[in-house]
């Protein structure tokens, strides 16, 4: 079993956290983005215009086929200490650290467009957030698995 440092402990227990916010700010959108936008997980396009609306109703969609079973099976074998939960894990944490960074850029870009009107706060709170926490498991998670690697060889 693996180590339960507090290494462990702070990778699983935002992970998990992140997981349930997908499957309901996300998962749920994907199938129907106007319920989504009733629910305050999503932006309206009266808010961010029919294209912005497409933008995020891809990553709501993506999250869902792919994301979302990614974070969860990494999760779960991590948490078990396998091997392919790391490299499954790793490859979550690197959509983990992207998808923020595009979501500024697009935020920050689409300031002056007509028709977005989004209060960019929020986005500057959590996501530069969620960007260290993956960035940091990422390379955390590289390192466990070099040493595994040099250990088992």
């Amino acid at each position: 079993m693996a180590d339960r440092g507090l290494d462990h402990w702070f990778l699983q227990i935002p992970g998990w956290l992140l997981l349930t916010y997908l499957v309901y700010a996300q998962a749920i959108p994907a199938f129907d983005y106007e319920l989504g936008v009733r629910m305050g997980t999503q932006e309206s396009a009266q808010k961010i215009t029919e294209v912005g609306a497409a933008f995020w109703y891809g990553f709501a969609f993506s999250d869902l086929v792919v994301y979302i079973p990614l974070l969860a099976t990494g999760l779960i074998g991590n948490w078990r200490g396998r091997p392919w939960g790391r490299v499954i894990f790793g490859a979550a944490l690197g959509i983990t650290v992207y998808w923020p960074v595009v979501v500024l850029a697009a935020t920050v870009d689409a300031r002056d467009a007509s028709g977005w009107t989004i209060d960019e706060a929020p986005y500057w709170v959590v996501l530069p957030i969620i960007t260290a926490w993956a960035l940091w498991g990422l390379l955390h998670t590289a390192c466990v698995a070099r040493d595994i690697s040099v250990v088992n060889h």
